[in-house]
């Protein structure tokens, strides 16, 4: 089993809501995987090149199994689908080993997570975290309905630490704002679920430092400002090969016309897989991943949506 992509065994499908299936995975011999953090998701590869993301949901102190929490998207293509649909237990299936772009921030006084629907995932695995730390924290759960609400016999066991609204109950969207605004100006606030629900954390939470609140989004969030249609070139630091990259291509796309390889999945900006090293130029961040201040520091870019501001970028490649 190597480091980077493992083979691993469905152990366990288990309805956990309605439309969310519980996957259990684990290596077929037995043994320990590699090591994950709160937030993490790990990649499945699904056949006929469907690649797709999954947040972790288990203790990160579980060493034998990953689970990850899969809802069935009603414009799903291909991923949820054949979760929901064609995976079996006993199937042996290709996973890369955990990465993570929505980190707890451990030294925190206090966590204050946003789950909406299926975003529960991560942010249970982080929740169990604070717990076996005995870290304050806070969850505000909304969802639609309870029927679609997973792991709700889990979260009863922490009490008034769990905010749940249904909408149908409520008779209305949860007051975003007003939660936020309760809430220590130490608090760090993370947040996984649909986008309005990303973009209304986003807006009352202005107030506070961008390091303290994270976001982990299911879609690309759409940039502040449109992208440059202007061409420029990338030059690639090991080979000195430069190439030039049109309005109407990504930085990804030309390196695979040329026939360089470069890991990749998700193609929107939000996985992280294909991130690169910038060596010099500055980039036009276009993805959902870095934050503003790793953006400012144009270390690294995400290549399959990212352009340059720079006429030329050097990319460690």
């Amino acid at each position: 089993m190597s480091a980077d992509h493992l083979t691993l065994r469905v152990v366990d499908l288990a309805a956990e809501a309605k439309g969310a299936m519980v996957v259990e995975l684990r290596a077929p011999c037995g043994g320990e995987l590699p090591v994950f953090t709160p937030g993490a998701h790990i990649e499945l590869h699904l056949g006929e090149g469907i690649v797709r993301q999954y947040s972790l949901c288990n203790d990160a102190r579980d060493r034998d199994c990953y689970r990850v929490g899969v809802g069935l998207s009603p414009t799903s293509r291909g991923g949820s689908r054949h979760v929901h649909q064609s995976l079996r237990v006993g199937d042996l299936i290709t996973v890369t080993a955990p990465r993570n772009n929505f980190a707890l921030a451990e030294d925190a006084a206090r966590h204050v997570f946003f789950a909406g629907g299926i975003g529960i995932t991560p942010i249970l695995s982080m929740i169990k975290w604070c717990e076996a730390n005995r870290r304050p924290w806070h969850l505000f759960y909304l969802v639609r309905n309870r029927q679609r609400a997973a792991f709700l016999e889990e979260l009863a066991a922490y009490g008034d630490k769990v905010t749940l609204h249904a909408d149908d109950e409520a008779g209305g969207l949860f007051d975003v704002a007003s939660a936020v605004d309760r809430q220590s100006p130490d608090s760090h606030f993370y947040t996984c679920g649909p986008t309005p629900l990303m973009l209304a954390v986003e807006a009352a939470a202005r107030s506070f430092a961008s390091e303290q609140v994270h976001f982990e989004w299911f879609t690309p969030k759409a940039p502040a400002t449109p992208a440059s249609t202007q061409t420029f070139s990338i030059k690639l630091a090991r080979s000195g090969k430069t190439f030039d990259v049109p309005a109407d291509r990504s930085i990804l796309e030309v390196l695979e016309l040329q026939g360089i390889q470069v890991e990749n999945s998700c193609r929107e900006g939000t996985c992280a897989s294909c991130e690169t090293r910038v060596l010099a130029g500055t980039p036009d961040h276009r993805d959902s991943v870095l934050s503003d201040a790793e953006r400012k520091k144009n270390c690294s870019m995400m290549i399959c949506v990212s352009r340059a501001i720079s006429p030329t970028l050097e990319l460690d490649l």
